[in-house]
């Protein structure tokens, strides 16, 4: 197995299927979610939806959640006259089933039974409000530094991070990341990535790993960042010079590390299925098309 192959089959670990027992927790989670909001703010219809790295494909087993986008119309009060309101009402909707964690603009879900108190859900829910009747554009509210709203818009966000044609290196990186408890926001993370791959798209996915370090290891200044979403608004560089020294530093020691023993030093070994789990698996898929779905019915 050359480099590739085994950058490819640490990927291949980091998948999350849709019939992952883990998948189907957080979708079971996600429809409660939503019908709570729903029917707590059934005369504002909000527009609920996938964000995060669900949405953008980013999403890798050892370190997941889910984002669920709850946007108002612009036009709406019932949910709350300003962003803050809005931001404190589904917070209470949701501490009627969930601990909440309140985040800079997110609610964090947590559980509220006393037998598994605050375990994590892995649910993050955004309030917002849409700027117009296209429900493109949103406002959110921030509760924490200067600024008390922020202009964003989700599709712009998916688009700009599924089409960048970097989405293998940005789920490597991001395990780095995580496994190193390096602090830096992700969605900041990941857009240096995209910059400093701009040119670096057909490379081979070592390559792009090993340039990624090493600029972040060489570069004396931090690139600047905006979102594409708001690229005049919402300068996202501060949230990289704060980690900046730590992301140099760690980068530095990974191609050290790479140099002196190699890439399985830096992401561990890919575990092979033994033959027994490999015909466990065969059987299940046997089991799963003895009840084939009906043609004449429609998909639920």
């Amino acid at each position: 197995m050359n480099t590739n192959e085994y950058l490819q089959s640490v990927l291949k670990s980091q998948d999350l299927p849709d019939d992952s027992d883990e998948l189907k927790e957080l979708q079971c989670h996600r429809k409660d979610v939503e019908a709570l909001l729903r029917k707590h703010f059934a005369a504002s219809s909000p527009t609920i939806r996938y964000g995060g790295s669900r949405a953008k494909g980013t999403l890798i087993r050892e370190y997941y959640d889910l984002d669920v986008i709850c946007y108002f119309p612009h036009d709406d009060t019932a949910a709350g006259e300003t962003l803050e309101d809005i931001y404190n009402n589904v917070e209470k909707a949701l501490s009627t089933a969930y601990y909440v964690e309140r985040k800079t603009s997110a609610l964090r879900l947590k559980s509220r039974d006393p037998q598994s108190f605050a375990k994590d859900f892995h649910i993050d829910v955004v309030p917002g409000r849409f700027t117009d009747d296209k429900k493109a554009d949103a406002f959110m509210y921030q509760n924490a530094g200067d600024k008390k709203r922020l202009k964003t818009n989700l599709d712009v966000h998916i688009e700009h991070v599924k089409e960048n044609g970097v989405l293998d290196a940005i789920r490597l990186l991001k395990l780095w990341k995580v496994r190193h408890g390096l602090g830096v926001r992700q969605f900041a993370f990941e857009l240096l990535i995209i910059h400093l791959l701009a040119k670096k798209k057909n490379s081979p996915l070592s390559d792009q790993l090993q340039h990624v370090w090493t600029e972040l290891r060489d570069r004396s200044e931090t690139p600047a960042v905006a979102d594409p979403a708001n690229p005049t608004g919402n300068d996202l560089t501060s949230l990289l010079k704060a980690e900046w020294a730590s992301l140099s530093a760690t980068a530095g020691s990974t191609l050290a590390t790479i140099q002196s023993s190699g890439w399985e030093s830096v992401f561990g070994k890919v575990e092979e299925k033994t033959s027994a789990q490999k015909v466990a698996i065969l059987r299940s898929a046997a089991a799963a098309v003895t009840a084939p779905t009906r043609p004449w019915l429609p998909e639920v």
